[in-house]
């Protein structure tokens, strides 16, 4: 058996014992220390490669960044800061056709801009918003639809984790991620806005249960008030984005900036008791070791592609099939949201990257604008039945047995679409993710 078909049929066995439940880290190590073992003849070369992968894949201080970051999200969360950025959102755009969807994308951006998690995004605003555009005559499906769509926004505005998972796969600055995803993330963005008024104006049954928007009511929230509600916030961004692009410290001291702040602004606001604060640590834990477990995996999963050469016969492949570099990008998205139907963000990341980034650079792409084109894609597989996690997520956050699963799937089909046609923009312009830099 040749090395690029054992290649190959791990590939296979990967997706099949994926789709079967088994954990995607497991499956990593597993094939890939068997395709060693079987390529080599020789299980001692498997092993000293399992255990130099687990010793270099996050040796680097650079590594910090991960649980720094997750950190901050929880604390964040914590602290009530989502519902500060959506009610002060919400004063501001709550007499416009579509106001409170507006006010949702609004504060998710700019929650985004604090946590860089999506899940964390998706499950505070349903919380946040769901109720509140129920409760002012927002159809349910559209209503959970923009919770789900616009809590994409967490991966893609920076800190993004997703991006700070690719830098490591790719071994790209996640500095110059960060400063790229701004402008994609503001055009995506202002993208659902625009998508949630036009809606309001032209299909308002869509967006309003009685097909008319219901006229406003509460108290106007007083100037200063906002300004209170949003001291946090500009604290938080100034602090983490400012100091990070002012060059006073790198991506990982901007995580511990960042939570610091959180911790600081959770103790002020008496939101963080001793056992609370325990549970953040345990959940930062938990997710830092799953996400390094999986590194770990996929360092040794892409010594074995490299090993067998599947990504040298790949590129000759597309080469004798005359594929240009944007016909290799339509079929690599392509690849990518048909995987983000049947398994998560990251595992996409570990399992596609090492296959697809020498091409890449054969083709002379530039890697920073590919990771936001590929962050995009991924992220459009959070919408996207059967698997569509933020769909779940919302689900089970807002545990209201009226709204079916299906019913966020087709509500967040306008935000797909707007994703996709966002992402096709950034495909053939990548000066929109590079002018920044």
């Amino acid at each position: 058996m040749s090395a690029t078909t054992v290649a190959v049929l791990s590939l296979v066995l990967m997706l099949l014992l994926i789709w079967g439940g088994l954990h995607v880290a497991v499956v990593l190590g597993l094939v890939s220390f068997v395709g060693v073992w079987i390529i080599r003849d020789d299980i001692g070369v498997a092993a000293n490669l399992l255990a130099q992968a687990s010793s270099d894949a996050i040796a680097s201080h650079i590594f910090g960044v991960v649980p720094l970051f997750v950190l901050t999200g929880f604390l964040v969360a914590r602290a009530d800061i989502g519902k500060d950025a959506f009610e002060v959102a919400n004063q501001l755009f709550r007499r416009l056709r579509g106001g409170l969807g507006v006010a949702t994308v609004a504060s998710n951006a700019v929650f985004a801009a604090i946590t860089g998690i999506s899940i964390a995004s998706a499950a505070v605003f349903t919380r946040v918003a769901v109720p509140q555009m129920m409760r002012f005559g927002y159809q349910p499906k559209f209503a959970v639809g923009v919770v789900a769509g616009s809590s994409v926004l967490g991966m893609l505005i920076p800190p993004s984790l997703l991006m700070i998972l690719y830098g490591f796969l790719a071994n790209q600055s996640v500095g110059d991620l960060f400063t790229a995803g701004i402008v994609p993330g503001l055009l995506l963005a202002s993208a659902f806005a625009i998508g949630i008024v036009l809606a309001a104006y032209f299909k308002p049954s869509m967006v309003y249960a009685g097909g008319e928007m219901p006229v406003p009511d509460g108290e106007d929230m007083s100037p200063l008030t906002m300004a209170l509600k949003l001291v946090p916030i500009v604290l938080m961004i100034g602090g983490v984005l400012g100091g990070l692009y002012g060059g006073l410290f790198t991506a990982t001291e901007a995580g511990a900036v960042g939570a610091a702040l959180a911790l600081l602004i959770a103790v002020l606001r008496r939101k963080l008791t001793a056992r609370s604060f325990w549970e953040v640590l345990t959940e930062t834990g938990h997710v830092t070791v799953a996400v390094s477990f999986l590194i770990i995996c996929a360092s040794i999963y892409t010594r074995m592609l490299a090993m067998s050469g599947m990504p040298q016969f790949l590129m000759e492949l597309i080469s004798h099939a005359g594929f240009g570099p944007f016909a290799f990008l339509l079929v690599y998205v392509f690849i990518i949201i048909l995987l983000g139907t049947v398994i998560d963000s990251s595992s996409i990341l570990l399992i596609v990257l090492p296959l697809m980034l020498p091409i890449a650079e054969q083709f002379g792409m530039n890697l920073i604008w590919f990771g936001v084109v590929t962050v995009v894609a991924v992220e459009i597989g959070l919408l996207t039945p059967p698997f569509g996690l933020s769909a779940y997520v919302v689900k089970s956050s807002l545990n209201d047995p009226r709204i079916t699963l299906g019913d966020i799937f087709r509500g967040t089909g306008p935000f797909t679409l707007i994703m996709v046609a966002v992402l096709l923009l950034l495909m053939a312009f990548p000066a929109l993710s590079l002018v920044l830099l």
